[in-house]
């Protein structure tokens, strides 16, 4: 991980367990071209949490918006799944 992204993660680490007390409900967004399982591995990373997860379709279709609420832990779990989908071609998390 570069240096960059992570002062990112240690600043968002900070902020989240400012305004959190845990556990808490978390909403994860995306943005991951509709292509390839793109969608599906997203959701494969929040099985088996009880997590409520919403697709929709850009205008076009090229692009799928995945919403994901679920209930963490702590912080770093949150860090923790944004670092596992960042591997996901394409992926933009909000």
């Amino acid at each position: 991980m570069d240096k960059n992204t992570e002062e990112f993660y240690e600043r968002l680490k900070v902020e989240l367990d400012r305004s959190n007390t845990w556990p808490a409900v978390y909403l994860f967004k995306f943005i991951v071209p509709s292509e390839a399982d793109n969608v599906v591995r997203v959701e494969q990373a929040f099985d088996c949490m009880g997590a409520v997860i919403k697709t929709t379709k850009s205008k076009t279709g090229k692009f799928t918006s995945v919403s994901i609420d679920v209930q963490v832990k702590d912080s770093q779990e949150i860090i923790d799944k944004y670092l596992e989908v960042s591997t996901i071609k394409g992926i933009v998390s909000l």
